[in-house]
């Protein structure tokens, strides 16, 4: 099914009015990019790249694009007749899926005709909006967890079958070791867990014969919920139904608690189950949780083996929108480039104006700090970067090793870039954060990770800025 309409209508109009006023083969560059990290974090990960180039890869409208488009009465023929040519042609730049990333810095570069690259905005931001948003959360919740494993539960509650989907790939991306959506098992390749609900318990008599039962027909899947009536009275009868277990090759894999006091309620559990040499019986919680949540449990000593976190991860549930914006930077105009900077009142919503790569500078093993600069402008000759939003705040990169975030996608609209397994993404998920300071991944008043402009840059924002003043 053609996903060309999945764009806003003023993409549309004004594709159609570039066309008119012959600017739509002009180059330009836009940049898609955040302006605050989400839920007061120090950093964010980078994700839904994968789903760019799948969307990008197969960008064509159909006839009943078409048609749908012309009873809309807001398009000429011509411009219509060249949808159904329309293929992507531009260069594409991005930073990989899993990267940690900061404000401001472009996700995404695309450098190509002027209405191609106007066009593709609204599906871009769809895509890498949500599941940066997301899989930023995941990592919170990830890191929250100090090693114990967490589960993705957020199916039921997330905002649509796409929604949920997507969040399950984004959750398992961020860290989360598995999911409950069965869907995004099978496309993505994410381990999927689950075992009963209240209702099995419900639909018996009594809570021990449910556990029988479920013994009887799942001995390979034994995780029993505990507290549909009283919970330590449902952890002694999982202890009880252990043995039957046994007698069909199975064990009892842990319990779950999804309610009341956790903190407490998982160090009595643990306690009776110890007593009763199922000391690998693992203890699951869920209950609405998040990294605040988990980190308080933790602190007040809950003896959690897994969290299961649903409706505050696939949701992103205190913030439901990263902000990503899609500015256009350089225009090219009679073989030369012109830089293009949006000046606001909100110093930050101003925009940086060229042909933008990420450098990112490390050593031992550890981030240093990043620098935007234009390409417009060669290579930087300094490693001193200052800070966009206060020119007296800089900082020396010396000594450092280097490298540049952004790399090729697309080049002419041709695919260059392998997308790498989402095993593989996952995995530099965790080797970003590591080479992150603690402080920075804290979840409360992180420390501010580095993040500067390239000397001449600078210079020459502040000038565009005065100069848009000064008319």
């Amino acid at each position: 099914m053609s996903r060309a309409l999945l764009t806003d209508l003023y993409q549309l109009t004004m594709a159609a009015a570039y066309r008119k006023t012959a600017l739509h083969e002009r180059e330009a560059v836009f940049h898609l990019f955040f302006r605050r990290e989400p839920f007061g974090s120090g950093f964010a990960i980078a994700a839904g790249l994968a789903q760019v180039v799948e969307l990008l890869e197969n960008l064509r409208f159909d006839d009943v694009d078409v048609d749908y488009l012309r009873s809309l009465g807001l398009f000429d023929e011509p411009f219509l007749t060249s949808l159904r040519s329309f293929r992507f042609a531009c260069d594409v730049d991005a930073i990989p899926e899993g990267t940690a990333v900061f404000a401001h810095e472009p996700l995404v570069r695309v450098r190509g005709p002027l209405l191609q690259a106007q066009l593709v905005e609204t599906a871009l931001l769809n895509i890498v909006n949500f599941q940066t948003l997301i899989a930023t959360k995941a990592a919170r919740i990830v890191y929250a967890a100090q090693g114990r494993e967490v589960l993705e539960f957020g199916l039921r509650r997330a905002q649509g079958p796409d929604g949920g989907l997507t969040a399950s790939r984004a959750a398992f991306l961020g860290g989360c070791s598995a999911t409950s959506n069965v869907l995004a098992g099978h496309r993505f390749g994410i381990p999927v867990r689950g075992t009963h609900a209240h209702s099995w318990v419900m639909a018996f008599d009594d809570e021990r014969a449910a556990f029988a039962a479920w013994a009887d027909a799942m001995p390979h899947n034994a995780l029993f919920l505990v507290d549909t009536y009283d919970t330590l009275d449902g952890v002694r009868h999982a202890i009880e139904i252990a043995p039957l277990l046994g007698e069909r090759g199975g064990k009892l894999l842990g319990i779950r608690l999804d309610s009341g006091d956790l903190a407490w309620l998982s160090i009595e559990a643990r306690r009776l189950l110890d007593e009763a040499g199922l000391t690998g019986a693992q203890i699951v919680a869920t209950n609405d949780l998040d990294e605040e949540l988990i980190a308080s449990l933790l602190q007040q000593g809950a003896r959690i083996d897994v969290f299961g976190v649903g409706t505050k991860l696939a949701t992103a549930y205190d913030q439901p929108a990263l902000g990503g914006v899609y500015k256009l930077g350089a225009l090219r105009e009679d073989g030369a480039w012109s830089r293009r900077i949006k000046v606001s009142e909100q110093a930050v919503k101003t925009s940086i104006p060229g042909i933008l790569n990420v450098r990112r500078f490390a050593s031992g093993g550890e981030s240093r700090g990043d620098m935007l600069w234009d390409e417009l402008d060669g290579s930087p000759e300094t490693a001193r970067i200052i800070d966009p939003a206060n020119d007296t705040r800089s900082k020396s990169l010396d000594d450092c090793e280097a490298r540049e975030l952004l790399v090729p996608i697309f080049r002419g609209g041709e695919r260059v870039y392998e997308v790498p397994p989402l095993a593989a993404s996952r995995d530099l998920v965790q080797r970003e954060l590591a080479s992150l300071h603690d402080g920075i991944k804290r979840l409360k008043h992180p420390h501010e990770y580095p993040v500067g402009l390239e000397e001449r840059l600078h210079a020459r924002r502040k000038m565009m800025i005065r100069d848009a003043a000064a008319e």
